[in-house]
């Protein structure tokens, strides 16, 4: 099977962490397809750059998927552009954040979700709800920006563990989601560090796109996720129009 794995920010180093992650947990039988995006912003952080990734995002997945891809994957924890792609594809996406913590949910009664920057609280917030998991979840912020995971000489896992820590001691968490799509390098070592479940966002959607290939099962096409109507689109977004995009 393929699975297409998309970095919607424009940072290929951090493709590369993502792809590294999806292949060690990949079945043998599966190939793993990372790109990164084309357009938009060298990392997302906050409701402006989300905006301006969905583009390039959605370029790669039209393309992966004409190329053959059984599903894809957004590796943001925003999910970003995830109910534009699930209308425009007729393959299975799934966005890291709706797969960690339900992945969470299966060995967990209350976990932590622990994020990059305190801008990225609310919008987590926001999908855990959506989720179903608002009454079993804490959101926090590393106070530790996107491309700072990137960069060896940072002090950003320094934050992450402290607030990992915290999560541990004063939210009666049970388990810990990695906020961030730049954290897929990390889980394993704390995993074995702090002795709770750690769940990676990008493995866990990789094991689950497996899951929904094998069972034969993509987006419902009948009400919200219908295909996009025809119709012709304007100015920059032209060549975006659902009749020639798709």
């Amino acid at each position: 099977m393929r699975i297409l794995v998309v970095n919607p920010n424009t940072t290929a180093s951090m493709t590369e962490t993502i792809e590294a992650a999806a292949q060690f947990v990949a079945a043998p039988a599966t190939e793993i397809i990372a790109k990164t995006s084309k357009m938009g912003p060298v990392s997302i952080e906050g409701y402006y750059d989300e905006v301006f990734a969905v583009p390039g995002l959605l370029m790669e997945i039209a393309e992966g998927q004409t190329a053959g891809a059984q599903a894809a994957i957004i590796a943001c924890f925003d999910d970003t552009g995830l109910d534009a792609a699930r209308a425009m594809a007729s393959i299975p996406v799934l966005g890291i954040c709706e797969a960690a913590v339900a992945t969470a949910a299966l060995v967990a009664q209350r976990f932590s979700v622990v994020t990059t920057l305190e801008r990225s609280i609310t919008p987590v917030k926001g999908l855990v709800y959506r989720y179903g998991m608002a009454d079993r979840a804490t959101v926090r912020a590393a106070n530790i920006p996107v491309l700072s995971l990137d960069d060896p000489t940072s002090d950003a896992v320094l934050k992450l563990r402290t607030e990992i820590e915290k999560a541990l001691a004063e939210d009666g968490a049970e388990a810990i989601v990695l906020g961030c799509a730049g954290m897929a390098d990390l889980a394993r070592d704390l995993q074995a560090e702090y002795g709770v479940p750690v769940i990676d966002g990008v493995s866990a959607a990789v094991k689950l796109a497996e899951s929904l290939i094998c069972l034969g099962l993509t987006t419902s096409k009948r009400g919200a996720y219908a295909t996009p109507l025809s119709k012709p689109y304007q100015g920059l977004m032209a060549s975006f129009a659902p009749k020639a995009f798709m």
